[in-house]
C-alpha cells in the first residue's frame, strides 16, 4: 500500500467524519429522543433507501460475495430476488401498521395486540441477535483496514468502533442516514472500478465469460428442492424472502429508518427500491468475484473473505486501492452507527422508558428520555466493539464467509420475530403469553439447529446430525413456524383471558 493510497484512506476517512459531525451539529437542537432517533421524522425516501442498502449489507457484500463468486458460482443471487419478495409483503401488509400511530420503535406495536410483556420479551430479543450480527459485521470491516495499515485485527477494531461513536453519539439518526448514503456511492464506485480492472487482467468481458461458462460458475439458478444445500432455488427463494420480512419489517434498525420518511408511501418507496438496490449490489460484486477467479486471483490456500482484499493490495493502481479501501471501511462504519442508533432506540424506549415511567408524550420526560437514549448510544458503542473482538477470536482459522455467519446468527431470532407478527392476525384467542411461549420454544430450537453439527460429535448425540445439516436459509421459516405452532397449540390448551385493551 502506497503512501498515496495511506492519504486517500485518511482523506476520505476524515470526510466521512466531517459529514457526520455537519449534521450532528445540525442536530444539537433536537430536544426529544423523537427528534434524535428519528430524525424529526422528514427525512427523504431516497436517502434512507440508500441508508438501508448500506446497513444490511455494507462491508460484508463487499468482502464476503466476491469470494462467494471466485470460489463458486452465482446462486447467491436467489437471495436477493427472495429479499425483495420479503420486503413488497412487508411494505404492504406491515407498513401501513407502523404508520398508524406516532410509533418509536419496531415493538411498540406488538404492545397494543399482546401488552407489554410481549414488548419487552421482543425488543429483547431483538437487542440480542442485532449485537451479536453486528459484532460479526464489524469484525469484516475491520479486515480491509489491518491488511493496509499493517495494525492487528483488534486495534482496527477499536479505531473505527471509536470513529463511529463520535459522530452516532452527537448526530443522531440524521447523521447516520447521510453518512450511509455517501459511504454507499463510494463503495459502489469503488465496486465497478475494480471490476473493469480485474476484467482487464483476465483478457476482457468475453474471455472471461466463456472460462466461466465453461467452467460453471455462471450459474444463478439452481432448482434442486434441498435442506442441506443453501442456495438451491426454494431454499434460497423462500428463506430469503421470509430472512427479508423478518429483518425489514420487524427488525428495529431497519424500521427505524422507516418510520423516519416523511410518510408511508415514501416508506414504501424506499423499502422496496432498497430491494431492486440489492439485487444490482450483489450481482456487481459476484461479477467482480467471477473477474478475480478468472484472472488468477482466487488462489485455492486463500479464504474467500480475503480474495477481495487482496486483489485490491496488489493489483489496483495507488490511489484507486486506497479508495476502495475507504469504502469498504465507510460501509462498515455505516453497520457500527447504524446499530448504535437502533440499539440504543430500543433499549431506552421499549426497556428503559415503561421501567421508569417515562411518557415520551410529556415535556420533562421526553429531555430525560433524550438523555438516556445519548447514555444507551455511548454504551452500545462500546459493546459492540468488544463484541466484534469477540468474534475475531472466534472466527480465527476459519473459511466461513463472513456474511454467511452473520445471516446465521441473525436467522436463529429472527423467526420468533416474524411468527410473533403474523400470530397478531390470528384472533384474540391468541394472548401475549401464547406468544413469548411459542417464541422461546423457537429460539431454544433454532440455538439447538445452530449447534446440532457440533453437539452430534459428542457421545450419545449422534441423532443430532440431520439437524446439523440444516442450511441457513431454512432458519427463519422454521422458526416462524415453529412460534406460530407452539403459540397456537398453547391458546388452545389454556383457558381464554380478555385480551389487553
Amino acid at each position: 500500500m502506497t503512501p498515496l493510497d495511506l492519504t486517500v484512506i485518511a482523506l476520505y476517512m476524515a470526510a466521512t467524519l466531517g459529514v457526520g459531525l455537519w449534521f450532528a451539529r445540525r442536530s444539537a437542537k433536537s430536544t426529544t429522543a423523537d427528534d434524535y432517533f428519528l430524525g424529526a421524522r422528514d427525512l427523504p425516501a431516497g436517502a434512507v433507501m440508500l441508508s438501508i442498502v448500506a446497513t444490511e449489507t455494507s462491508a460484508l457484500t463487499v468482502i464476503s460475495v466476491p469470494g462467494i463468486a471466485a470460489k463458486g458460482d452465482w446462486t447467491f443471487l436467489q437471495l436477493a430476488f427472495g429479499y425483495l419478495i420479503g420486503r413488497i409483503g412487508v411494505a404492504i401488509w406491515l407498513l401501513p401498521g407502523y404508520f398508524s400511530g406516532r410509533q418509536q420503535t419496531a415493538y411498540q406495536r406488538l404492545e397494543a395486540r399482546f401488552g407489554p410483556a410481549t414488548r419487552r420479551m421482543l425488543s429483547s430479543v431483538f437487542l440480542v441477535t442485532r449485537f451479536l450480527a453486528d459484532g460479526v459485521r464489524i469484525f469484516a470491516g475491520a479486515l480491509p483496514l489491518a491488511v493496509v495499515t499493517g495494525w492487528d485485527v483488534a486495534t482496527s477494531i477499536v479505531v473505527m468502533g471509536l470513529v463511529t461513536l463520535l459522530y452516532t453519539l452527537f448526530g443522531g439518526l440524521k447523521a447516520v442516514v447521510w453518512a450511509d448514503a455517501l459511504q454507499l456511492v463510494v463503495y459502489v464506485a469503488g465496486g465497478m472500478a475494480a471490476l473493469v480492472i480485474a476484467l482487464d487482467l483476465a483478457g476482457g468481458l468475453g474471455p472471461v465469460l466463456e472460462r466461466a461458462g465453461a467452467a460453471g460458475k455462471l450459474v444463478v439458478f439452481d432448482g434442486r428442492f434441498s435442506l442441506d444445500v443453501p442456495y438451491a432455488f426454494v431454499a434460497a427463494l423462500v428463506g430469503g424472502a421470509m430472512l427479508s420480512a423478518a429483518s425489514h419489517g420487524t427488525d428495529h434498525i431497519i424500521v427505524q429508518r422507516l418510520l423516519a420518511t416523511r410518510s408511508l408511501r415514501a416508506a414504501q418507496v424506499a423499502l422496496v427500491g432498497s430491494g431492486v438496490l440489492v439485487i444490482a449490489q450483489f450481482a456487481l460484486f459476484l461479477a467482480v468475484g467471477t473477474a478475480l477467479w478468472a484472472a488468477g486471483q482466487a488462489d485455492e490456500s486463500v479464504a474467500g473473505d480475503r480474495v477481495f482484499v487482496n486483489f485490491i493490495v496488489q493489483a489496483l493502481p495507488a490511489g484507486l486501492a486506497g479508495l476502495v479501501i475507504a469504502g469498504i471501511l465507510a460501509a462498515a462504519m455505516s453497520t457500527i452507527s447504524s446499530s448504535i442508533s437502533a440499539l440504543a432506540s430500543a433499549l431506552s424506549t421499549d426497556i428503559i422508558a415503561p421501567w421508569r415511567g417515562l411518557d415520551p408524550a410529556r415535556p420533562e420526560d421526553a429531555a430525560a428520555l433524550l438523555r438516556i437514549g445519548k447514555i444507551c448510544s455511548l454504551l452500545w458503542g462500546l459493546l459492540l466493539i468488544v463484541g466484534a473482538l469477540g468474534f475475531h477470536g472466534l472466527a480465527s482459522g476459519r473459511d466461513t464467509p463472513v456474511v454467511v455467519l452473520a445471516l446465521s446468527i441473525a436467522s436463529v431470532t429472527y423467526g420468533a420475530l416474524l411468527g410473533a407478527y403474523l400470530l397478531a392476525g390470528f384472533g384474540p384467542r391468541i394472548q401475549g403469553r401464547h406468544v413469548i411461549v411459542g417464541a422461546a420454544v423457537a429460539m431454544s430450537t433454532m440455538l439447538l439447529v445452530v449447534f446440532a453439527a457440533r453437539l452430534a460429535t459428542l457421545p450419545g448425540l449422534d441423532g443430532l446430525a440431520p439437524l446439523g445439516r440444516l442450511s441457513w436459509p431454512w432458519y427463519v421459516p422454521l422458526g416462524t413456524g415453529l412460534t406460530v405452532a407452539v403459540a397456537w397449540v398453547a391458546s388452545r390448551l389454556s383457558a381464554p383471558r380478555t385480551p389487553p385493551a
